[in-house]
Formats: C-alpha cells, sequence, structure tokens
C-alpha cells in the first residue's frame, strides 16, 4: 500500500505546490512508483509537471462518477497524475450527499496497491477538498513562508486536523513544518523560525532541519512544466529539497 502525504496550508504563497512537485520527482529518481493528486482547483501541480490541465481528464469528472478514476491518470516524467482544473472548484456545492468527506479515500484506495507514495497537493483553504485530503493522508507537511502571515494560516490548520483525527482519520500525523524561501541572514526569517517552532510543539510535531532556500529557478520551472529538482538539479532549492527527502526518509517518516 502506498504511503500518502498532503502538502497542506490554508494560506497560498507559501511553496505548496513547489513542495509537491519537488517530492514527487526526487522520490521518483529514486526509483520510486509515485502518483501526483492535485486537489487545487487553480490546477498549478499538474501545470508545473507538464500537463495540459485543460485538455484532460481530471478529478472533477472522477468525483462526479463521469469516469472511472484509471481513466483519468496522466502520464508524466516523474510517474501518474491525477490532475485538477477550475471545474473542481464546484465539487463543494455539487457533491453535498453524506461521506463526501470521503471521496477521494474512496477513488484511491483502487490505486493505493500500485504505487509506493501518493503526494497530494491542496488547495490555500480549509474547504471540503482539503478534509478530504486529511481524511485520505496518512502524514501531512506543512509549508510556509518566513513571515508572520504565513504563521496565522499553520495555527488555524490546528483545529481542524482534530477533527478529522477525532471523526475520520485517526492516524493522521503531521510529520513537519517546512520553511520555504529562507534566508538565515534576515532577522524576521529567524525570529519566524523561533515562531514556527512553538507552533510545531502545540501540533506535536517539528519544523524539519532542512530550508528550503530562496531561488529564481523555483518560479521558472513550471514554466518548463518541470520541478526545480529536475529543471536546475544543481541551484540551491533544488539540493535542498533533495535534503527534504533523505531527512523524511532517515528519520522514518517514509519507509524507505
Amino acid at each position: 500500500m502506498a504511503e500518502i502525504i498532503a502538502v497542506t496550508n490554508q494560506k497560498g504563497g507559501v511553496g505548496k505546490t513547489t513542495t509537491a512537485a519537488a517530492l514527487i520527482a526526487t522520490l521518483a529518481e529514486k526509483g520510486k512508483k509515485v502518483l501526483g493528486v492535485d486537489l487545487d482547483p487553480q490546477g498549478n501541480l499538474g501545470f508545473s509537471l507538464g500537463i495540459d490541465i485543460d485538455n484532460v481528464h481530471t478529478l472533477y469528472e472522477v468525483f462526479k462518477k463521469q469516469i472511472p478514476v484509471e481513466q483519468a491518470l496522466c502520464a508524466t516524467e516523474y510517474g501518474d497524475m491525477l490532475a485538477a482544473n477550475i471545474l473542481l472548484s464546484g465539487v463543494e456545492l455539487e457533491c453535498n450527499k453524506p461521506g463526501r468527506e470521503y471521496l477521494l479515500k474512496t477513488e484511491l484506495s483502487a490505486l493505493s496497491a500500485d504505487y509506493d507514495y501518493i503526494i497530494i497537493d491542496t488547495p490555500p483553504a480549509l474547504n471540503l477538498l482539503t478534509v478530504n485530503a486529511y481524511v485520505t493522508a496518512d502524514k501531512l507537511i506543512i509549508p510556509m513562508a518566513p513571515e508572520i502571515l504565513s504563521l496565522l494560516g499553520v495555527t488555524q490548520i490546528k483545529e481542524t486536523i482534530e477533527t478529522v483525527r477525532q471523526y475520520y482519520n485517526p492516524r493522521l500525523k503531521v510529520i513537519g513544518i517546512l520553511l520555504n524561501k529562507f534566508n538565515a541572514r534576515l532577522n524576521l526569517n529567524r525570529d519566524v523560525l523561533d515562531l514556527s517552532r512553538q507552533i510545531a510543539e502545540q501540533l506535536d510535531t517539528k519544523v524539519f532541519e532542512t530550508k528550503i532556500r530562496q531561488g529564481v529557478l523555483v518560479a521558472e520551472s513550471p514554466a518548463h512544466g518541470k520541478s526545480v529538482v529536475t529543471y536546475a538539479p544543481h541551484s540551491k532549492p533544488a539540493m535542498d529539497f533533495v535534503a527534504l527527502v533523505e531527512e523524511i526518509l532517515q528519520e522514518g517518516s517514509v519507509e524507505q
């Protein structure tokens, strides 16, 4: 069965999609069979990995029972992908039957045995799609930018995680807070690091030792349909993401 990891923060602009894409690419480079799942109606994960999101089958069609989940799988150089586009934003209104929190879990149950890892990118909101990710996932990674508003996004996740644990998924675990766009020379970055450690304690987790440094190539790579890990493998952010995966593997958060 696949290990399922969701990348989440209700605050936008913190590097969720970049992180999800980098995890997918790095694990694939290690020879693992990976499925990427884009739960964000913006469709950025699929776009970032080279998918024409407006001309493929998407999770919206799967959730609406228009096609089987196997038909929605898109091939990328990093493995398979379940893509999304703006239609997915209608799921919250259109899927209002009991059990709608299990939409994703139900569909992925048919695929889990075929993969080593499933990486889920979530929307920047605590809505039905995000809850579906939490109900489905074994582990959560919370990326954040080194700024105060990003910290607020993390603190507001806590209640949702606790609710999901209580009613839907008691095994859900936050394996770490990840600092993106980090510059240790800036006072604000160091202050945010201290505060993020306090928040990590509240979530019964830690701040990853690996911090992702800034780099213009991170912003360039999606336009080429690649993760920064393969687009610019010698860049500082790419090397940091590889180190992050090694940290996760070494600590046993994800089984090798």
